[in-house]
């Protein structure tokens, strides 16, 4: 092989390193993690676990709530969140949306007469990379322009106490229907509640997958994406 030949394939092999370089630096900031998910339950309240005690009642401090202190109309304030995330092979990816609406009726004494509703606008999504939340709300996906909104139902709760002491954490399971694009999924959370300050405060997860609402999982070559979206709501509600 010639000089001249051999300086060719070290310059072509320097701009396939550099141009390689310079693609995994902005692959990793298009599909890099940016949102952390917060909960809305506190993390010094106490347990309802018979392990664990409660923190409430060792303290001496526990305050029963009355019955028509929970029962009736509740609405999603603005501390509310509703979360999404899918795992890719690089990690798991977070998107948050923080404008959340909708009403409880709430009646401890038979949650046979419970119900929920809620939406968020899908022009909230943020995973805190402006590309990406584009991409998510075009036709490819989210089609916001014709369903500007995603939906949730609650139909049944389970295990909903009838007796509530303030700051302590009780779990129950909440079944409903999901509607995004128009489609509809029925969902069951794994939740958890807690009446603090005046606010009635729910965790809650459930999963779905891509293909539950007509979505392509977005596999590439270069990227492995795992078919279950996680949801998590993270509500606070007031009366």
């Amino acid at each position: 092989m010639n000089k001249k030949a051999r300086n060719w394939i070290i310059a072509a092999s320097a701009v396939v390193i550099i141009g390689g370089a310079g693609a995994y630096t902005w692959m990793n900031n298009y599909l890099g993690n940016k949102v952390e998910i917060e909960s809305v339950l506190p993390t010094q309240a106490a347990s309802t676990s018979p392990a664990l005690g409660s923190t409430a009642e060792a303290a001496g401090a526990e305050t029963v709530i009355a019955a028509d202190e929970l029962n009736g109309a509740w609405e999603i304030t603005e501390d509310s969140k509703v979360y999404f995330s899918v795992t890719t092979s690089q990690e798991p990816v977070n998107f948050v949306n923080d404008q959340v609406s909708g009403t409880w009726e709430v009646n401890v004494n038979d949650a046979t007469q419970m119900s929920g509703s809620g939406a968020i606008e899908i022009d909230a999504i943020d995973s805190g990379n402006a590309q990406r939340d584009e991409h998510i709300k075009s036709d490819d996906y989210f089609q916001m322009g014709q369903y500007p909104q995603a939906t949730f139902t609650a139909q049944s709760f389970e295990g909903v106490p009838e007796e509530w002491t303030e700051g302590e954490l009780y779990d129950f399971v909440m079944e409903g229907t999901l509607t995004v694009r128009g489609i509809e999924k029925p969902v069951k959370f794994d939740a958890k509640t807690s009446y603090q300050d005046g606010k009635l405060l729910l965790s809650g997860t459930t999963t779905v997958t891509f293909e539950d609402f007509g979505l392509e999982n977005p596999h590439s070559v270069v990227l492995s994406t795992e078919n279950n979206i996680n949801v998590q709501l993270e509500l606070a509600l007031e009366k």
